[in-house]
């Protein structure tokens, strides 16, 4: 039973959630303002994927997200791929993040490493500073890290309809509107963001009857190659003011997140 309370969530409430929190599954919220009732976590080791970033405790997702990643990564094991990293997805609760993302606040966005292949236990326990950079930023393209099987990941990670958009860095898209050639369509997905030049972000859609998840808007059509793309790799406009701009005020959280920060029986989760 989850109380309403006037107490604003504060980030921090979110990293003491140890435990999903009880209840059939229910993503509550934005990807960016959220959090996640009955997560499931994803096992360590499966069929063609290996879970890294262990001590960071964000390897829980809505089922849906579990069961994508496991099916993903019989596809890459089927298609010859070497074993797939899958990096944060959402804490047990889900919700804002003191440092590092703006989103993973739903069970329904994970992070999948460009590096490719197992890791040790010791390595997979703690990643930081074991990632693959495959993108030159000086120069904005891919460097010689780039391979073709990592266009192969990601165009398989495209291939689920419940996948609504890819995050990678704009010179990723770039090379892979250079290689995809006449199948064109699975690119409407891949979506060019900052960063994202060591790993790809999937975005799952809301599953059907969550009735507290928002989706995004709908995708432009076309395979985004074009304009929208080159864009990202003009040279920014110079400020006209000298004044730095204001930290935007972070929204409160949806009611029914705060009420689960302030539940009787939060004990059951919390640290």
């Amino acid at each position: 039973m989850f109380l309403a309370n006037h107490t604003l969530a504060n980030p921090q409430e979110w990293q003491r959630i140890k435990r999903p929190i009880i209840g059939a599954p229910e993503p509550v919220g934005t990807y960016t303002n959220g959090c996640i009732i009955g997560a499931q976590a994803l096992p360590y080791k499966g069929e063609g994927y290996q879970v890294i970033r262990m001590n960071k405790n964000r390897y829980y997702g809505h089922p849906n997200m579990i069961q994508y990643l496991q099916n993903l990564g019989k596809r890459v094991k089927a298609a010859g791929l070497p074993t797939m990293l899958v990096g944060d997805i959402a804490m047990p609760g889900g919700g804002r993040f003191l440092t590092g993302h703006a989103s993973h606040q739903m069970g329904l966005d994970a992070d999948i490493w460009l590096r490719m292949g197992t890791m040790s236990d010791a390595d997979a326990l703690n990643s930081d500073g074991k990632g693959l950079l495959v993108v030159n930023r000086k120069a904005q393209q891919v460097d010689h890290n780039w391979k073709p099987e990592h266009a192969t990941l990601i165009k398989l990670a495209t291939q689920d309809p419940q996948v609504t958009r890819i995050f990678v860095n704009p010179a990723i898209k770039k090379k892979l509107c250079e290689v995809a050639g006449a199948d064109r369509a699975w690119l409407h997905k891949v979506r060019p963001w900052f960063g994202h030049d060591s790993h790809f972000h999937v975005r799952l859609s809301c599953p059907k009857g969550a009735n507290y998840c928002e989706n995004q808007a709908p995708i432009p059509a076309g395979d985004g190659c074009g304009a929208e793309l080159a864009s990202w790799f003009e040279p920014p406009k110079p400020s006209t003011s000298n004044v730095p701009a204001k930290p935007k005020a972070l929204p409160p959280p949806p009611p029914l997140c705060q009420q689960i920060l302030n539940a009787p029986n939060r004990h059951e989760w919390l640290e």
